[in-house]
């Protein structure tokens, strides 16, 4: 099966805006803390009870602000604490994937960094399961070379960690400067439901500078591939209008299936 949604309820709010996406045939939404954890967990019960009753798959993203392997201890405890916080709603939502950004790499090498980031990873997860939160943790391949996650390093940690992992496409061409969705797809075929983020992106050398509207000729190869292996995923688009491209590309989804 084929999720389709928004990151984000298009500026209604999280009710009105799963109103919106049941009206228009959208079958998921990220709920975006991007900036800060705001909502009480009753509130989170709310919504997740009438994301369930339209059939709307929820996710969820952490704040921004997260750094696994600062050398603040501070910073790292304060990261640690955002992730947990998202948890908490993702757990009271109901919600799949907590999707977060790992990390940095600064002056140290990948392997450090990863060394790092495995520990605080593992740590998550047993605090998760101590607490009963059925969520799982959805570190998201980035898309600056400056930052931890490219695919092949959180799919190492999703098998020594038993974390999940979140593949955001446009990050990987992003911090590559080029994809083969074929490739990325036969990498990722021993995870039973994909989640994922698209949109338009530019660019530098640097990787990433910002998101853009998504262009169709862009994400039709990928959802040819997506039908043709019949792969079950998720995808959540985060373009600077991601309800009208994530309508978009369920039309594509449409034509191509006849």
């Amino acid at each position: 099966m084929i999720r389709i949604g928004p990151a984000g309820s298009g500026g209604l709010g999280n009710k009105k805006g799963l109103e919106m996406l049941k009206s228009l045939g959208l079958n998921a939404m990220e709920v975006e803390f991007t900036y800060g954890v705001r909502m009480s967990n009753d509130e989170a019960k709310r919504i997740g009870e009438i994301a369930r009753g339209f059939d709307i798959s929820l996710s969820v993203h952490a704040p921004y602000y997260i750094n696994l392997a600062s050398k603040a201890k501070d910073k790292k405890r304060s990261s640690i604490t955002r992730v947990l916080e998202a948890c908490e709603k993702a757990h009271w939502l109901g919600a799949g994937y907590v999707v977060f950004h790992a990390g940095f790499y600064q002056d140290r090498t990948s392997r450090e960094i990863y060394d790092i980031i495995k520990k605080e990873t593992k740590g998550l997860l047993s605090e998760l399961r101590r607490k009963g939160w059925a969520v799982l943790l959805a570190p998201e391949t980035t898309g600056k070379i400056s930052q931890f996650g490219d695919l092949d390093e959180l799919l190492r940690m999703r098998r020594e960690t038993g974390a999940e992992l979140c593949v955001d496409f446009a990050h990987l061409l992003a911090r590559g400067g080029t994809i083969d969705y074929g490739r990325v797809l036969d990498k990722l075929k021993a995870i039973k439901h994909i989640h994922s983020h698209f949109s338009g992106i530019q660019y530098t050398k640097k990787g990433e500078r910002r998101h853009l509207k998504t262009d169709r000729k862009a994400i039709a190869p990928l959802i040819k591939e997506i039908l043709r292996r019949d792969i079950d995923i998720t995808i959540i688009n985060e373009s600077p209008d991601p309800v009208a491209d994530s309508i978009m590309t369920g039309k594509i989804i449409e034509s191509l299936n006849g």
